[in-house]
């Protein structure tokens, strides 16, 4: 997956906007969409960026597909917020 990595039970990447405001209009964008799958990163906005982890809390803590289907919604989000 574009920009991932997965390591110690944790899937994560950094987004890098322009500014302070693409980063977090994309979150508020994007939370619909997280909302609907009913499955929620743990993220965190300094200034321009977006650190973002995954992992499936009612999984022991593990990466599963809910994971890799939430990271495919933010980076093709991520591609169309550009």
């Amino acid at each position: 997956m574009d920009g991932w990595i997965e390591e110690n039970d944790l899937l994560s990447k950094t987004f890098v906007f322009n500014n302070f405001l693409d980063a977090t209009r994309w979150m508020f964008d994007v939370s619909e969409q997280i909302e609907e799958l009913n499955h929620h990163p743990e993220w965190r906005n300094v200034y321009n960026k977006v650190f973002v982890n995954l992992r499936t809390h009612d999984a022991d803590n593990k990466v599963t597909e809910k994971d890799y289907a939430l990271a495919k919604l933010l980076n093709d989000s991520f591609d169309n917020f550009k």
